[in-house]
């Protein structure tokens, strides 16, 4: 079912070109310095195809709600995808969204110097300005109130959220949204599923902060619960 992203009318960014590519769920919006829509669409479709062939020949890939071993000669973006969910603790398609941004989005910075590409709130980026993202959180009070600032050299970036009030992705936490920054979107994806698992009321903020700080590749954990907030590690809040 095709759900509009209203927030996407919000994008915007300085010398870069934002463009549209969806095929069946996957559905991203890329910034880059031109419009690489068939570099875009054809990065897609390959790395689909190599998800949904493995699926073919082990279908728990799919269905797991833990981790699982990859089979020798996978693709790098399966590798990688259980590798991220074994150090959160998750199946490996947690980090899908993630995953697909990261690897469609490594392939355009052949064609472009910045990239952002948004996958469903899960976000990659490498750019050579700052760059402000702005924070979703449903019917919070902080919702598309506050944004985090991204500077240029921390980046390439994952930026991911997983929320238990927004959206249709599987959560079994109820935070409006759990935002992990990690060294690549796999891993932010795939931490921030884990995260926001562990939220049910605002008292568990503390300690869900301190399981996704405790993973190595995790730079900043931002939590929000109704009114209230919690935040660590390299984050930078700004207003809208």
């Amino acid at each position: 079912m095709y759900e509009e992203r209203n927030y996407r009318k919000l994008f915007k960014g300085i010398n870069l070109h934002f463009f549209n590519v969806s095929v069946f769920e996957t559905d991203l919006c890329i910034g880059a310095e031109k419009n690489l829509y068939n570099e875009a669409l054809y990065a897609v479709k390959k790395y689909r195809n190599q998800i949904e062939a493995y699926i073919k020949m082990y279908p728990d890939f799919l269905t797991s709600l833990e981790p699982v071993s990859f089979k020798p000669g996978s693709s790098v973006i399966i590798q990688r995808m259980c590798t991220a969910a074994e150090k959160a603790g998750v199946g490996p398609m947690a980090a899908v969204a993630g995953a697909i941004a990261e690897m469609v989005g490594m392939d355009l910075l052949k064609y472009s110097n910045e990239v952002i590409v948004e996958n469903g709130g899960d976000i990659y980026l490498k750019t050579k300005e700052h760059r402000k993202i702005g924070v979703f959180a449903g019917k919070s009070p902080f919702s598309e109130k506050i944004c985090l600032e991204i500077a240029p050299e921390d980046t390439p970036l994952g930026v991911c959220t997983s929320s238990g009030t927004v959206g249709h992705s599987l959560s079994f936490g109820k935070a409006d949204a759990a935002v992990i920054l990690a060294d690549d979107a796999f891993l932010a994806d795939a931490v921030a599923t884990a995260t926001g698992n562990r939220v049910k009321t605002w008292e568990d903020i503390d300690a869900a902060i301190e399981f996704a700080s405790g993973i190595e590749g995790v730079k900043g954990v931002l939590i929000i619960v109704g009114d209230k907030m919690g935040a660590y590690g390299n984050i930078k809040l700004a207003p809208f």
